[in-house]
């Protein structure tokens, strides 16, 4: 269930029509209306007023309880340590993400960082620009404990890499995958869906200019056993 599914199900939960919804937050039906229609999303004030509403968390709101990957989700623990997982949000803070120095590519056109403390390395090699693809992947002890794919391109001339590293240095130690659920700094906005945990997992992420969506990227991965 997507955000625009999400949104329209609570509302209509909650016996509330969109002009319901507009009235109570302060925004047009127009407005409502492009949520639930998936062409934009709310402001990250718009998204407080609305989970004051309902009573229910942002998290709660951005995401499903279901599982997109499955219509069964079973209640594991997550494999990585502790250690490992803040290791892991602090070489993504080191790396892309604060222009750290590349290494040399690790296979033709590719670009490359690494990140190692003591016993574990970090590696993420990606080929592209406007459009791109890569991978990262943590190594424990020389032998590969977690891996990322991911998959984006840029929508508009208006993106700024400066917001979106901005964004990924907020990378939380509870998804330590992108950036946070939701921020924004002046007209840029940024929106992160997850399904899954550490163990299995798959995302999107948005970064709007205003209205217009200037960037999107699917990632996915987890636990290597």
């Amino acid at each position: 269930m997507n955000f625009q599914e999400r949104i329209q199900q609570i509302r209509k939960e909650k016996g509330f029509s969109q002009e319901d919804l507009a009235e109570k937050i302060g925004v047009s039906r127009q407005a409502v209306a492009k949520w639930e229609a998936g062409l934009t999303y709310p402001e990250v004030d718009n998204l407080i007023a609305i989970s004051n509403l309902f009573k229910i968390s942002i998290d709660s709101l951005l995401k499903s309880e279901e599982d997109d990957c499955s219509n069964f989700q079973p209640k594991v623990k997550k494999v990585l340590s502790e250690d490992l997982i803040d290791f892991l949000c602090r070489a993504k803070r080191e790396t892309y993400a604060a222009n750290g120095t590349k290494i040399a590519s690790s296979r033709p056109s590719s670009y490359d960082y690494q990140y190692t403390e003591g016993d574990c390395t970090y590696q993420d090699s990606y080929f592209g620009g406007e459009k791109f693809i890569g991978e990262e992947v943590l190594y424990h002890k020389e032998i590969p404990v977690f891996s990322m794919n991911y998959c984006g391109r840029t929508l508009d001339e208006r993106f700024s890499g400066d917001f979106l590293k901005e964004v990924l240095l907020l990378v939380p130690k509870d998804y330590p995958f992108r950036g946070p659920f939701v921020h924004q700094n002046g007209d840029y906005s940024y929106h992160c869906i997850v399904s899954g945990d550490v163990e299995w997992f798959q995302g999107y992420e948005e970064i709007f200019f205003l209205n217009n969506k200037v960037f999107e990227c699917n990632f996915h991965g987890g636990i290597i056993q």
